[in-house]
């Protein structure tokens, strides 16, 4: 059974104009504690300096201190740093208790995928999945995989790690969408660009494709960029996923038979929790 990382924390900011809301949280913890009472809870800690430094330049850690919106998705809170400190720590916790033989599900806001190594965007301010992706080479793993099924493009993982031959990436999303990159591959970044409204079956074939020529890499963990704003019901996107393909993204995982870390990443409609919970439900089996 999987060990759900949360921190109460990551609820205690918000704007009332943003999808990006406690909510997303509020309602998937108290529906999977409800719903699964022998499932195991860990409050994360922080990520430290130095791991966060193996990733982003220093001015973007001061910048995060600067009482300053980003851009118009992505607003300043008062102690934003440390929030997003907090999602990195979580995610680190997924790679540990992978690498100790255990399934560690990171539930924890704010996402992190379109964070660059000097910029937040795109409701992200740190790169939590590109952090745990360094954390597990530091660990010991020679390889990383990174699987991202969120509907938008992680340019944010993919600026931090194009190059680097330890990590391969691979992300299937909207085309065209924000951020409107994604659309070549090259070297170890693998993308699949879905248009909107397509095939939900077609759309999930390319899913199990990328996790596939992830797994070909050898890889000892893959990282999972579990984002559910595919889902067909999502009022950011125009997807076409159901919450059965959640299922069977969580069930393929489980089938690689590799230490698995995923992390929350996107999903705003009113049925994230079904959708978490179909997925570490296919996971965990």
């Amino acid at each position: 059974m999987p060990t759900i990382i949360f921190d109460k924390s990551a609820t205690e900011f918000s704007a009332d104009y943003h999808l990006e809301r406690p909510e997303r949280l509020i309602l998937t913890e108290a529906y999977l504690a409800e719903s699964h009472p022998d499932w195991s809870w860990l409050r994360p800690r922080l990520a430290s300096e130095e791991e966060i430094l193996r990733v982003h330049h220093p001015k973007h850690l001061s910048r995060l201190r600067q009482p300053a919106d980003f851009d118009g998705d992505t607003p300043y809170y008062p102690g934003i740093d440390v929030h997003a400190r907090r999602a990195a720590g979580a995610a680190i916790e997924s790679v540990d208790l992978a690498l100790r033989g255990q399934k560690g599900f990171s539930l924890m806001r704010p996402p992190g995928h379109h964070a660059t190594a000097s910029r937040a965007m795109g409701f992200c301010y740190l790169n939590s999945i590109a952090i745990a992706a360094h954390h597990a080479l530091e660990a010991g793993c020679e390889r990383v995989a990174i699987w991202d099924f969120d509907a938008h493009h992680g340019n944010g993982t993919e600026d931090i790690v194009s190059g680097d031959h330890r990590i391969r990436f691979a992300s299937i999303h909207q085309h065209p969408c924000y951020p409107g990159t994604g659309t070549v591959s090259r070297e170890n970044v693998f993308n699949w660009p879905i248009p909107p409204r397509g095939n939900a079956d077609r759309h999930a074939s390319a899913v199990r494709q990328a996790l596939e020529h992830l797994v070909e890499f050898e890889p000892g963990i893959v990282l999972v960029s579990a984002g559910f704003d595919a889902y067909a019901g999502d009022p950011l996107t125009e997807m076409t996923l159901e919450l059965e393909h959640f299922a069977s993204f969580g069930r393929w995982l489980k089938e690689t038979g590799l230490p698995g870390a995923p992390i929350l990443e996107g999903g705003y409609s009113n049925d994230l929790p079904l959708l978490v919970e179909a997925f570490l439900v296919g996971w965990s089996g």
